[in-house]
């Protein structure tokens, strides 16, 4: 299993510096994620900083850019890293596609299928001078010259990775991706019961074998030396919890877990502004189910157990902070390898 870490989001200036930090401490990959900031240009700079660190996005939203767009992004990248970049891509929801990119949001299942193909069929003609011929439902790629192809790369494939949490979009990865993002809104249960079944149906519509499937998750995690930080950093992860538990798309987790109608006791304390209650309705059941909780000298060790067999890689949800110690992470991440 193989542990992760979060890069750039605003938290150093310094992203190449950050990703040779990481190297250093051994971890063995970095994602980027799309909120305040892009998701691909921290990758080109920690890409020339390192020779070993595998990079990707977690995630970058597929819709509010087209096919081609990303598919000479991705082919960059996986250039200039030598073969190290996986491609995370998400949904979002309907009213940031519609309201904050200003592009369609139909049938996202569907659109998301659709958009993996058409960017495998551009990568095909990138490296092997395929004539374009893709029409798919969405998308289509059907015109390019060699001033726009960007021709052939020693590491061609790839990596497509599908951010999901609802069965449908899970069915999506299994369907057409190398792997799955799965949500920090999530607990081994769930995984295990909901997500699992859905990839392997996925995969049986296309023929694929499900066990191939790579499946990422960053975890929350509360833990510190004191109980005075262990309270606090519970208050933090429960807050967390409750901010996505407002969220419709991810009321499958607390259904599973049979806390469906906190879910819309959260969201009506979201709308109306509340936000310093939310956290409060969290049980600690369910804090314990979605967080792993534990002290420092435990904690990579009880995250190894829980995942073990479970996820292919995972990272702690919060980011490195900066001026961390380096040989403490190294410490951390040589027990959490020592645990298998």
């Amino acid at each position: 299993m193989k542990i992760d870490t979060q890069i750039g989001g605003g938290v150093s200036k310094d992203i190449a510096a950050d990703a040779q930090r990481f190297e250093r401490m051994g971890f063995d990959g970095g994602w980027t994620f799309e909120s305040k900031h892009d998701p691909f240009l921290p990758l080109a700079q920690a890409a020339s900083a390192t020779k070993r660190l595998r990079l990707g996005t977690n995630i970058a939203v597929a819709f509010g850019r087209s096919p081609f767009s990303v598919a000479q992004t991705s082919w960059d990248l996986q250039r200039g890293s030598g073969g190290r970049f996986h491609l995370g891509l998400g949904t979002q929801v309907r009213a940031h596609v519609e309201r904050r990119y200003s592009m369609p949001f139909d049938h996202p299942a569907a659109r998301l299928a659709d958009y993996v193909r058409c960017l495998r069929a551009i990568w095909d003609t990138f490296q092997n001078d395929t004539r374009p011929s893709y029409e798919g439902p969405f998308y289509r790629f059907k015109l390019i010259n060699q001033f726009f192809n960007a021709g052939p790369i020693e590491h061609p494939d790839i990596p497509v990775y599908v951010a999901g949490v609802n069965p449908r979009m899970c069915r999506v990865a299994g369907e057409v991706a190398d792997g799955l993002h799965v949500h920090p809104m999530h607990s081994v249960g769930y995984l295990r019961d909901v997500v699992r079944p859905a990839l392997e149906e996925g995969a049986r519509r296309s023929g694929r074998d499900a066990g191939v499937l790579q499946l990422y998750a960053p975890v929350m995690v509360v833990t510190g030396d004191t109980q005075q930080e262990m309270d606090e950093a519970a208050a933090q992860v429960r807050q967390q919890i409750a901010f996505y538990a407002s969220t419709p798309s991810y009321r499958v987790v607390l259904d599973y877990h049979g806390y469906g109608p906190l879910g819309e006791k959260l969201n009506r304390l979201m709308r109306q502004g509340d936000l310093s209650n939310m956290g409060n309705q969290v049980p600690e059941d369910l804090l314990e189910q979605v967080a792993v909780v534990s002290g420092p000298g435990q904690l990579a060790a009880k995250l190894r157990q829980r995942y073990e067999g479970v996820l292919h890689g995972l990272s702690i949800y919060a980011p490195v902070p900066e001026g961390a110690s380096e040989a403490e992470w190294r410490e951390f991440i040589s027990a959490f390898r020592a645990a298998a």
